[in-house]
């Protein structure tokens, strides 16, 4: 095998996503699983070959030359990868098996012989605690292996060939003939494994089901298919228990050598919250419930404490430790976040969009009630506290932050009977008038903070989201200013941190791009509207998967990836601009 080939870390862009709700896998151009943390979304890896650390799952061609592409099928995160080779075409057919059990790992590798023989070499080593833990106790019979790995057990099927080579890893060559297929399943769990194995095409079946009944057809927005795969995105990153993680991985930096790079395998409260009113903009009741679930759980349990991120089973986010891989070129490996320290007001209006968004949808109940007046006396104790905002940077009165909770009030207000309606509208406005007094700029956009007078493109979401009317002159002159300062190609930066030029300080925010197309749109300009969208949608790779940030100068990827938040607004925004004038289409294309 050429490892140093196979475990050579790719470009972010040629990494495909599998999910099935409880835990994640990329999977690389070269058929290696090169991430999995398992059982858990922020359990230990067991393969960790993204961060440079031990454990590797392959399936690829045993022909010397080849050329990689792949995709998804429709509405599933069920992932083909197709290399070409000098005598045909191999595939294989990858999924994390649905419905999934939260502590049980099925992951499901089928190999197809599309027009000639194939033959793929198959290579499998679990190393459980981010490699720390070699394979023990391995037996194979009929084809199929049984071993441990630290607290894991663990069963490979499909494997009657397999070897133990002088590393400990499980090697054997496959050959499939034309027009057939071979299953690979491999089941990872700290509990004790079903006394049979899983059965492929049983499971096959059940996946494909679950992934269309879970992800209807979506018609009518800007961009169908692009849609749907989002939706696929954001149901993929959701548990059983309503808790959606940020990303399924951690480290992957956002700028060379700068320590920005994050644990992102939590469930934050603002991207849950973007997530269901995405959801709700399309009509998914299921991702939609999951969502209003979980925050609503966390409002009442924590009320003024609400931490702005959560484990996905609703426990503390641990502090920040170093992790001793080598980790992804130009970051520096940590696990935990630090975000578990912070207070973020802004969250308390994301909350408040996401009910008004339930209730518009009929799906609020007595409790979801609560939750809003648990919300609603949080917001009128704390709103004139410092926070870390949206960005999670120092604690200062930002402006998007008490927009945020004026946007919210005002969409609940609108939902509520008339006592509180009242109430929360009052609020509201004495909200605004405190922003407008120490955060309007001179000349009449609105800047980051009272002592910050740079225009934030993240200003523009409260803004949106209903803080003040849309012909708000505060609100049009802070969407030239973002257009003016902050926007370069079809990309929006956050805020202008230095005299450097943008992208040297930065990548370019592709949840900015999407929410200035969505403002520009309520400005008229449909025709920049619609080159912002495209702009965006398109700064991704083969798998369609976006990240936080992206470089605009290099055209690459950056920071941990899927991000959820990313596809959520993308999301939203083409259901948004999907009412746009045929004419101003036709203009812009």
């Amino acid at each position: 095998m050429d490892v140093e080939h196979t475990f050579h870390p790719h470009i972010l862009r040629e990494y495909a996503v599998l999910a099935d709700g409880e835990r994640g896998a990329l999977i690389g151009p070269t058929g290696n699983i090169a991430w999995l943390c398992a059982p858990h979304w922020h359990s230990p890896a067991v393969f960790s070959a993204l961060l440079g650390g031990a454990g590797f799952f392959v399936v690829r061609p045993t022909a010397p030359r080849f050329a990689w592409g792949g995709y998804y099928e429709d509405r599933s995160l069920i992932w083909h990868s197709r290399w070409v080779v000098d005598d045909g075409l191999i595939e294989t057919r990858e999924a994390l098996g649905i419905p999934a059990d939260p502590d049980t790992v099925v992951l499901l590798r089928r190999v197809l012989a599309v027009d000639e023989d194939a033959e793929v070499r198959v290579e499998l080593n679990v190393r459980a605690g981010f490699g720390r833990n070699r394979m023990t106790r391995l037996r194979g019979e009929d084809g199929i292996w049984t071993m441990s790995s630290g607290s894991l057990h663990v069963r490979f099927s499909g494997a009657a060939n397999a070897k133990v080579d002088s590393t400990g890893a499980l090697v054997f060559d496959l050959r499939v003939r034309a027009g057939e297929h071979h299953d690979l399943v491999l089941e990872m769990s700290d509990k004790h494994l079903a006394k049979e194995p899983v059965d492929a095409q049983a499971c096959w079946d059940a996946t494909e089901h679950t992934w269309k009944k879970r992800v209807p057809l979506i018609q009518h927005s800007l961009g169908d298919r692009d849609s749907e795969h989002a939706l696929a995105v954001l149901t993929g990153l959701t548990s059983s228990g309503g808790g959606m993680v940020a990303a399924p991985t951690l480290a992957l930096p956002e700028r060379a050598r700068r320590d920005r790079n994050y644990d992102y395998r939590y469930c934050w409260i603002r991207d849950q919250c973007f997530a269901g009113m995405a959801a709700a903009e399309v009509g998914n009741e299921r991702l939609l419930a999951e969502a209003l679930r979980f925050v609503s759980e966390r409002i009442l349990t924590d009320g003024p404490d609400l931490k702005p991120a959560y484990t996905i089973d609703g426990g503390p986010v641990p502090d920040e430790a170093p992790l001793q891989l080598p980790g992804y070129p130009g970051g520096h490996p940590k696990t935990g976040n630090w975000v578990n320290k912070q207070f973020q007001l802004d969250v308390f209006g994301d909350v408040l969009l996401l009910l008004a968004a339930g209730s518009r949808r009929d799906q609020l109940d007595v409790v979801h009630w609560h939750a809003i007046e648990k919300t609603v006396s949080v917001i009128e104790k704390r709103w004139q506290e410092p926070d870390a905002g949206i960005w999670e940077i120092d604690d200062k009165r930002w402006a998007h932050s008490r927009l945020n909770c004026v946007a919210g009030l005002r969409a609940v207000a609108a939902v509520a009977p008339a006592p509180q309606a009242a109430l929360w509208t009052s609020l509201a406005e004495t909200i605004l008038a405190d922003v407008s007094g120490d955060c309007l700029h001179s000349s009449g956009r609105w800047q980051r903070a009272p002592d910050d007078e740079r225009v934030d493109a993240g200003l523009l979401l409260p803004l949106m989201r209903g803080a003040v009317p849309d012909d708000d002159p505060r609100t049009r002159a802070t969407l030239d200013a973002v257009r003016r300062e902050l926007c370069v190609d079809g990309y929006v930066y956050r805020y202008r941190q230095d005299a450097r030029p943008l992208h040297d300080a930065e990548g370019a925010f592709l949840l900015c791009g999407y929410v200035m197309a969505w403002a520009s749109h309520r400005a008229g300009h449909d025709v920049e509207a619609l080159r912002l969208f495209e702009r965006n949608r398109a700064a991704c790779g083969p798998p369609g998967l976006f990240t936080e940030e992206y470089d605009v100068v290099q055209r690459q990827l950056r920071g941990n990836i899927p991000q959820a938040f990313v596809h959520a607004i993308m999301l939203e925004s083409a259901h948004c601009l999907a009412d746009l004038d045929p004419a101003d289409k036709e203009t812009a294309s």
